[in-house]
């Protein structure tokens, strides 16, 4: 039996790290808080951390990579990321050995273990932001986060995936009436900026005519944002298409601080 465990560290705008693994090998997706505060989290959820093959990094903001370059160093691990990633971010890690830097082009795929990674653009304000989606046979599961708008290009890799980790950064009445500054609200409604809760819903709604069937809304603003309004927004647009929220679909909304528990997918 195969199976995928996936599960979101820490995903909000102040920090962000996702474990995938097999059951042999695992990754981490990004590293956006320290190293010790990523490895208690795994443990906390009885999972091993010498089992870490590898790290990958979306992009280079602080809240994505903060603690990439520490924690890659503790666990002797290398760090995949593409080649504007790596520019935007080499400073904030600090000394690596040249085989923990492994550059890849957008698009590409590669190897961990039994896990086969595949990169894809995403549209963010970012120097060559990317989103993952991680294959283990015919079992899949994504993370689509830091996305500016819809578009059919980046659609087009996750659907399909078992379970997708989605932004749902902002509520747009909750934005608008916030206290950020006017240029920084532009940015985060912008095409590269990030995803609202309605456009949460849109992609949902995609994503399980496509067979989607574990969505975890992520990525989560502490200020213009909060996990039970992100979930009533994109269960009440499911409703709306027909489709029953905990039956033929399971939403949950993943923790800005700490560990929201796992998530599997199995191949018997």
């Amino acid at each position: 039996m195969r199976q995928l465990v996936f599960a979101p560290l820490f995903s909000g705008s102040s920090g962000n790290a996702t474990w995938i693994s097999d059951g042999r090998d695992a990754v981490i997706a990004d590293a956006g808080v320290s190293a010790s505060r990523i490895l208690a989290e795994i443990a906390r959820l009885g999972l091993d951390a010498s089992t870490v093959r590898a790290i990958v990094a979306t992009h280079e903001h602080s809240d994505h990579v903060s603690g990439i370059g520490p924690l890659a160093r503790k666990l002797n691990v290398p760090i995949y990321a593409t080649e504007g990633t790596w520019n935007g971010m080499e400073r904030q890690t600090g000394k690596l050995r040249s085989d923990q830097r492994r550059v890849i082009d957008t698009g590409s795929c590669f190897s961990v273990g039994n896990m086969e990674l595949l990169s894809f653009p995403t549209p963010h304000d970012a120097n060559e932001s990317c989103g993952y989606v991680f294959n283990l046979g015919r079992l899949s599961a994504a993370i689509a986060t830091d996305i500016g708008h819809l578009n059919d290009k980046w659609l087009s890799f996750v659907s399909s995936c078992g379970i997708v980790l989605l932004e749902a950064d902002y509520d747009r009445e909750m934005l608008l009436s916030g206290p950020y500054p006017f240029e920084l609200k532009r940015r985060i409604q912008g095409k590269r900026g990030h995803l609202s809760n309605d456009e949460a819903a849109e992609v949902a709604l995609t994503l399980y005519a496509s067979g989607t069937r574990q969505i975890i809304l992520g990525h989560m603003s502490k200020i213009n944002n909060f996990p039970e309004l992100a979930l009533k927004t994109v269960e009440n647009a499911l409703i709306d298409g027909g489709i029953c929220p905990g039956r033929d679909v399971y939403v949950s909304a993943a923790l800005r601080e700490g560990a929201s528990g796992t998530y599997s997918i199995r191949e018997e």
